[in-house]
């Protein structure tokens, strides 16, 4: 029981599964998933972490940045239905189609340039 309260409590935050809306088009960093939202780098980093937690996200370091993506679900049995049955769920939603709509135009170099590299990074 323990494994599906994690992967429920963590798709239960909108902007957790706004995340994994955004990771099924293609891996992101810290800074380009705080554009995206619109909120705070640390706020950004504890969302990552519940996701990671509950087998849903994990990540890849890159030289400077840790990129982040799906995981294939192996480690957590509710986190491979999840995953799979959020493919075609809110695909319709005006909000996530705005927001893949923009991904193309969230760059991690752009952004970087404006801000320090280290808000690129994940502790």
């Amino acid at each position: 029981m323990r494994e599906f309260i994690k992967v429920m409590k963590a798709v239960s935050d909108p902007n957790r599964v706004r995340i994994l809306k955004m990771l099924q088009h293609r891996s992101l960093c810290v800074c380009e998933i705080q554009s995206a939202l619109k909120v705070a780098q640390p706020t950004v980093s504890k969302h990552l972490r519940l996701l990671e937690s509950a087998g849903l996200v994990s990540s890849r370091k890159d030289g400077a940045w840790v990129n982040y993506h799906l995981t294939d679900g192996k480690t957590n049995p509710y986190a491979v239905s999840i995953l799979e049955d959020l493919k075609g769920w809110l695909d319709n939603d005006p909000g996530i189609i705005r927001l893949i709509e923009a991904l193309p135009s969230i760059r991690r170099e752009d952004i970087c340039r404006k801000q320090t590299q280290s808000r690129c990074r994940i502790e």
